[in-house]
């Protein structure tokens, strides 16, 4: 049995009558400390000092003040002790009110049978014993409660992972009035070099031999918390580590000092500081997930803004002065990097190459595939005598093909070359929608000029095989080669000066451009034609870019 069951709880026994308090003294003092008074004023004294009673036996009618009276002073201040009143049969009024204030535990009217009274006793330590009992767990909920509240504030305040882990080892060593609260990291079942802790402002550390991390070691070896006490400075000091661990995985290990002679710490607070840790383990690694995974994107982020310089950079920076014509081209990837791709290349014969590209999917893989694409294209056309266009495309896909059917993918491909001294252009189509060609004559062509020669996408077959198309080309022609990112975007209405839709009662607000709404922005374009311009109003309307966008034009001046 430990010293707290077998110490006697506290009676006091009050009453003006000397002989009823020597009773009463006689009938309890084998089973419990035993405190009398003889006058209410006095028995306020003895708790004033000695503090709460288990039960509290009080006379009624007592001269200055009743036994009603003095019991209702003790409520507030000892809510849990247990109230018997001594009354005569004439006391009833009084008895009432006693009881109805709940006060009083129960009444004994005079004379008593000391059997009785101590049967009575019994019951009424019992109730004692389980009241206590019941205000101890709640308030060891309200205070577990209130400090796993005051966790979870702190963490969710907390900017990042490192101010989280400040965050808690200030929470925890102010709650717990800890000398001094170390919290240190753990990765890879290691300490990190990272210390966040919390230090009592009205206590000071000891300056030599004091080696808390001989502790951390231990506990970091064998993941259970550690109480132990030494002495530095002459002081004693109490210890207690503990692992903050979630599904095995060791996250920290918090290290609680505090000075002192006797241990501040007992089990159930030891049980409350483990739960706090366990919560707080939890915390830290959701936050570490999310900190791992920030790191992560943030690192994507940057390897992806790499790439994409480096994809800007495989696209002509510059295009080519030619000689009685005008080339724009520009390409917007819907990621950080994309499929889409073109190529301006004037070989030193003159001729002007000219294409765009669309490798299926979007970002890295895509991206990958374009660099390919550009690569391949770029050795096939610095031949000395480059072959013609569908020969071109026919060698295009013998070299890619494998790695496009190995990944599912394809790309499509618009080749041209342009003769500046005769004007004739000549192109092959894999699969990429038709080039647009239009005129400035003095009237609007009332039907758009698709150039429709066309074969299968690059990737399909193990062979490709296509005539090329040809035409001459006029002053004022233009030639416009345009990704599905540009004719696939969706745009108002009011843009195409569109109504509504057949079978429709309702006007359609958005609809996509197709290359026919393409043909009609086209119409409405301003002198002198300008790329950015058309497609400064095609993004305008445009507000979620869904696909790369590529557009190139050669304008015959």
């Amino acid at each position: 049995m430990t010293d707290t069951e077998i110490e006697k709880l506290k009676l006091m026994v009050v009453d003006d009558e000397l002989d009823n308090l020597d009773l009463l003294y006689r009938t309890f003092r084998r089973d419990f400390q035993v405190y009398t008074a003889n006058h209410a004023l006095s028995a306020l004294e003895i708790l004033d000092k000695e503090g709460e009673m288990a039960v509290i036996i009080s006379d009624q009618r007592m001269p200055e003040m009743n036994g009603t009276e003095f019991l209702s002073r003790t409520v507030e201040l000892f809510p849990d002790t247990i109230r018997i009143l001594l009354t005569g049969f004439t006391d009833v009024e009084d008895l009432v009110d006693a009881i109805n204030s709940g006060q009083v535990f129960k009444y004994v009217t005079k004379p008593w049978k000391p059997e009785s009274l101590k049967v009575l006793v019994e019951q009424a330590t019992d109730t004692y014993r389980v009241v206590k009992q019941r205000t101890h767990e709640l308030r060891r909920a309200l205070r577990r409660e209130s400090l796993f509240n005051a966790v979870t504030t702190a963490i969710r305040e907390s900017l990042d992972y490192g101010s989280m882990l400040q965050k808690i080892a200030a929470t925890i060593g102010e709650t717990f009035a800890a000398t001094y609260c170390l919290l240190k990291p753990v990765e890879g079942d290691r300490l990190t070099t990272d210390e966040f802790y919390y230090q009592d402002p009205q206590q000071s550390l000891p300056c030599c031999d004091y080696e808390p991390d001989l502790l951390i070691e231990k506990v970091l070896q064998t993941r259970h918390y550690l109480l132990t006490q030494n002495t530095y400075d002459g002081k004693l000091c109490h210890h207690l580590v503990v692992p903050l661990s979630y599904q095995q995985h060791l996250l920290a290990i918090l290290a609680i000092y505090q000075w002192g002679d006797e241990p501040p710490w007992h089990n159930e607070e030891i049980q409350l500081i483990a739960g706090v840790a366990e919560q707080a383990a939890l915390a830290l690694s959701q936050a570490k997930l999310y900190q791992d995974l920030q790191e992560k994107q943030a690192q994507l982020r940057a390897e992806l803004e790499v790439a994409r310089q480096i994809q800007n950079n495989l696209l002509r920076q510059t295009l080519p002065d030619i000689k009685d014509a005008k080339l724009q081209a520009c390409c917007y990837p819907a990621r950080e990097v994309g499929g889409d791709f073109f190529e301006v290349f004037v070989h030193p014969k003159g001729d002007l190459w000219i294409a765009v590209g669309d490798v299926s999917g979007k970002g890295v893989p895509a991206a990958l595939f374009m660099a390919s694409a550009i690569s391949v294209l770029r050795r096939e056309l610095s031949q000395e005598t480059p072959a013609e266009p569908n020969v071109v495309v026919h060698n295009l896909n013998s070299a890619l093909c494998d790695d496009l059917i190995g990944n599912n993918c394809f790309i499509t491909l618009i080749l041209a070359r342009y003769t500046p001294t005769t004007r004739e252009l000549v192109y092959a189509n894999a699969g990429h929608i038709y080039p647009l060609l239009w005129s400035r004559p003095d009237t609007i062509a009332a039907e758009p000029h698709y150039l429709k020669v066309r074969g299968i996408p690059l990737g399909i077959l193990p062979r490709w095989q296509a005539q090329s198309g040809q035409l001459v080309l006029a002053p004022g022609d233009t030639i416009l080669l345009a990704s599905d990112g540009i004719t696939e975007a969706v745009v108002s209405n009011e843009l195409l000066k569109w109504g509504k839709s057949e079978g429709s009662l309702q006007p359609i607000g958005r609809s996509m451009l197709n290359q026919e709404g393409l043909w009609q922005l086209l119409q409405t374009e301003p002198q002198p034609f300008s790329l950015n311009h058309l497609i400064t109003r095609i993004q305008a309307d445009n507000h979620v870019q869904e696909d790369d966008q590529t557009i190139l034009s050669l304008e015959v001046l």
